[in-house]
């Protein structure tokens, strides 16, 4: 395994951490803890990829490797900013409905582009990140850290109920319209890698003399 893989793997470690911290409400500031951590895990991602290509490093596991990692950190993030309730709100992520929506459309987006990959991996070819997916995640992971941050405001500084009411809808609609973005180029992005690759579905066509060894082969059965 070499360093951008091993630097891949520090991404997949950090995830209980993440996941601990944010939960762990008996640990004052444990929500900005998990918000450093997160931040770091996502700087991996563009460490990996920058020492692959500028020390030549890029392999076929790297890139498995590294789509899983990427996939599997911003996951985490938004199913903690929906689901983990927050000081006097049920979700840091407001209206709910919506950004359980855009979620769901996100996720969507990467179990399709997965299940693209292992089909494109049992015909021995191996499917490598876009660009567009690249700004993509990275959009997402500043979503999910501007709503980590958030959250962490909301239990360990200040309440829903005690912030001025002007300052806390502002906040919200920012981070409403930026993970509403996110969901959009999330959308672009899946469906041109989808057309691009689009040959990845292609049934292979049978050879029209491996018809005719079959009937041969059904006949020399049938004499004996």
């Amino acid at each position: 395994m070499n360093t951008p893989n091993k630097i891949t793997l520090v991404r997949l470690l950090l995830l209980p951490l993440i996941i601990f911290f944010y939960l762990a409400y008996f640990i004052p500031y444990g929500k900005l803890v998990a918000t450093i951590i997160f931040i770091i895990a996502c700087l991996t991602d563009f460490v990996d990829g920058y020492i692959a290509r500028k020390y030549n490093m890029v392999t076929d596991l790297g890139k498995f490797f590294d789509s899983i990692a990427d996939k599997v950190l911003i996951m985490t993030g938004m199913i903690l900013i929906i689901s983990a309730p927050i000081t006097g709100s049920a979700s840091v992520v407001y209206p709910t409905w919506l950004g359980l929506i855009c979620v769901i459309i996100m996720l969507a987006r990467e179990f399709i582009i997965s299940a693209l990959r292992q089909i494109a991996a049992a015909k021995g070819k191996v499917l490598a990140a876009e660009k567009s997916g690249k700004i993509k995640a990275t959009i997402q992971y500043v979503a999910v850290t501007g709503y980590m941050i958030f959250a962490f405001v909301l239990d360990d500084i200040v309440s829903v109920s005690e912030m001025d009411k002007t300052v806390l809808a502002s906040i919200r609609f920012v981070l409403l319209i930026l993970f509403v973005f996110a969901t959009i180029l999330t959308i672009y992005s899946g469906t041109s890698y989808l057309i691009k690759n689009r040959k990845v579905f292609a049934t292979e066509k049978t050879p029209e003399n491996f018809a005719k060894v079959e009937e041969k082969s059904d006949e020399k059965s049938k004499e004996n």
